[in-house]
């Protein structure tokens, strides 16, 4: 009987220490609000790297991950395009990144994209972050989520992270645009009343090589 309790607690104990070590290589822990957030250098679908540094008159950045194969992303697009369109003239253009492993999510490979992108006639660039670096970065675990960004002397701040609004199934039954109220709110030099809001979407799709975000 003592054997086998034993044998038991061993168990529970290699277990234990089994999901602890899961967890520290796959939780990612990104950006929170007023941290800096780094620039990067993205393949765009035109084949050209973009960074947030070549927006030199922008006045910050509405930062989205992604991607073609998400129903929530898809029922977002026309969403996203709207903002750039409203705000890209005003100093906050839309920056789209697509995160998932394309050997996973083969619909979600660079061609797929330009594809897509021409189809919608998105007005902005549409990255890949191909070797799934950016993106654990910002804490991204949902395609779409947000990322508000606002340039300062000194970097990128993050100002808001989360949901585009609160209604994904219907753009004519959103009662408050999140996005938007942030970016409206830095534009006029006032707080943002929300400034977090939970992201809804697909789960972004992780190589399993990957998985400790190196």
């Amino acid at each position: 009987m003592k054997k086998t309790l034993k044998l038991i607690s061993a168990a529970c104990l290699v277990l234990l220490i089994s999901a602890f070590t899961i967890s520290k290589t796959t939780v990612i822990d990104g950006y929170k609000i007023g941290d800096l957030a780094e620039d990067f250098s993205l393949k765009n679908i035109d084949g050209k790297m973009v960074s947030l540094a070549d927006y030199k008159d922008a006045k910050g950045y509405i930062v989205t991950f992604t991607c073609n194969t998400c129903p929530f992303a898809v029922a977002y697009e026309d969403r996203i395009i709207a903002l750039d369109k409203k705000y890209a003239d005003k100093g906050y253009p839309v920056i789209a990144i697509m995160p998932n492993d394309t050997n996973l999510k083969p619909d979600d490979d660079l061609n797929a994209m330009k594809e897509r992108a021409n189809e919608k006639g998105f007005t902005f660039p549409y990255l890949i972050d191909k070797n799934q670096t950016v993106y654990p970065k910002y804490g991204a675990t949902k395609t779409p989520h947000m990322f508000v960004l606002q340039k300062t002397k000194k970097g990128n701040v993050v100002k808001y992270i989360g949901a585009i609004d609160d209604n994904y199934k219907d753009a004519s039954a959103v009662t408050t645009k999140y996005v938007e109220d942030a970016v409206n709110a830095l534009l006029k030099g006032e707080d943002i009343k929300e400034k977090e809001t939970k992201a809804i979407g697909c789960s972004i799709k992780v190589a399993k090589t990957n998985s400790s975000y190196d």
